[in-house]
């Protein structure tokens, strides 16, 4: 088959971006031909093309129509069955709350597929799919990438913050505070951290004792074998264990899991159910249900039934595909409108504080003094400058985040 797949973009390490490289990766070794487009390419795409897999960021660049579009992200998706007007195909919801997760109504989407109950909550409650047309196949990590660990010890010496949404403002401080407690050393990773994100996972998490995760990094921190609390900034889930693992799979070990405010008490709370045999029974567990090889074959077995309902009822241009594109632009201007004017009140607010700062500056006596200065004949040069140049750009350095101003607001 050859497989087109979207993403809104391939550049930095996250989610989405993960899941269509991994996937793709697994179709080429099974002798499939998968396409991988977005409009912003960057380190994803690197690896995509390492592994012999095409990426494109124009559909003008592929020669022939796939057979089958798997779509991440509504404008991608949209903009693929566009531009392939007789191709059917799949739309995937990774996400509750982002907006490129919204649901997309389109009818030439045979089958919608959801990570999670609470996603599939979504295409059904609020973006009216047949509750028929949703498949819900749950998140997977690919277990060559992640080998098992060596055991745990009997007490934890070591944790991680695997989620790219930590940084020193925002959650790390209180999970430092809680394993300062327990006697555990922290660390993070991720695009927040001032470490950065980790390209080879597999090896960091291989050391950690406990990890701090959700959603995909949560499955793979259980799967080489790390005790998993679920957390990100603000909210705290429990610790995974074989008890909870099957409710908090079909939660996706997110959103819904999370369900108290991330506090230094709450997880020095969940650091002492640490339990070094049962986080092993989790890990296998983990491998057994969560991997990438059962995954790609439900995956597949899916874009065999959606092709074979596509012969039986081709797609193609109609009424119904113009009027979706209708309604999908007058809902997505809509949305855009209302978030360019809050942009627009936010960088408003921003012109107006710099102007308040600068007319405070220019009443003080510093400012005062420095007009003196400038006045002066005898003063005209400093360092080769002008001096008026040099003091003018050091008014400017005064101004927290300055905002280009319009002439008329001098």
């Amino acid at each position: 088959m050859r497989v087109l797949l979207t993403n809104h973009t391939l550049a930095g390490r996250a989610g989405t971006e993960l899941y269509i490289r991994d996937l793709a990766i697994e179709l080429v070794r099974r002798g499939h031909q998968p396409v991988c487009y977005s409009r912003n390419l960057g380190e994803v795409a690197d690896e995509l093309r390492a592994a012999a897999v095409p990426v494109v960021s124009g559909l003008e660049q592929l020669g022939v129509e796939p057979g089958i579009i798997h779509g991440h992200h509504h404008r991608e998706t949209l903009t693929a069955m566009l531009w392939f007007p007789r191709t059917p195909a799949i739309s995937y919801c990774h996400g509750w709350a982002p907006p490129d997760e919204s649901p997309l109504r389109f009818p030439r989407i045979f089958r919608y597929v959801a990570v999670s109950e609470l996603n599939r909550e979504r295409l059904i409650a609020e973006g009216g799919i047949a509750p028929e047309k949703v498949e819900l196949i749950f998140n997977f990590f690919d277990a060559r990438r992640f080998p098992a660990r060596e055991p745990l010890p009997a007490r934890p010496r070591t944790a991680l913050a695997f989620c790219n949404y930590f940084h020193e403002q925002d959650g790390l401080p209180v999970l430092r505070e809680a394993c300062r407690r327990c006697g555990v050393t922290l660390q993070a990773v991720g695009l927040a951290s001032s470490y950065g994100v980790e390209n080879h996972p597999g090896a960091l998490l291989a050391r950690q004792d406990i990890v701090f995760a959700r959603g995909r990094s949560a499955i793979e921190a259980m799967g080489v074998g790390a005790a998993v609390i679920l957390a990100e900034p603000g909210r705290l889930g429990p610790m995974v264990t074989r008890a909870n693992f099957d409710y908090l799979q079909r939660q996706n070990f997110a959103m819904r899991a999370l369900t108290e405010p991330l506090t230094v008490d709450a997880v020095v709370k969940q650091l002492q159910r640490y339990d070094a045999l049962d986080a092993t029974e989790v890990s296998r567990t983990t491998r057994a249900q969560c991997e990438l090889q059962p995954a790609a074959d439900r995956i597949i077995a899916l874009y065999e039934t959606v092709l074979a309902e596509a012969r039986q009822n081709p797609p193609g241009p109609s009424d119904e595909s113009d009027r979706a594109v209708i309604r999908y632009l007058d809902e997505y201007m809509t949305r855009f409108q209302a978030n360019l004017e809050g942009k627009l009140a936010a960088s408003v607010q921003r012109e107006y504080a710099a102007l308040q700062e600068l007319a405070a500056l220019r009443g003080s006596a510093s400012w005062r003094v420095t007009q003196r200065i400038l006045a002066n004949p005898a003063v005209k040069w400093i360092f080769g400058r002008p001096i008026k140049s040099v003091a003018l750009a050091s008014e400017r350095k005064t101004v927290t985040n300055p905002v280009p101003l319009h002439r008329n607001s001098v």
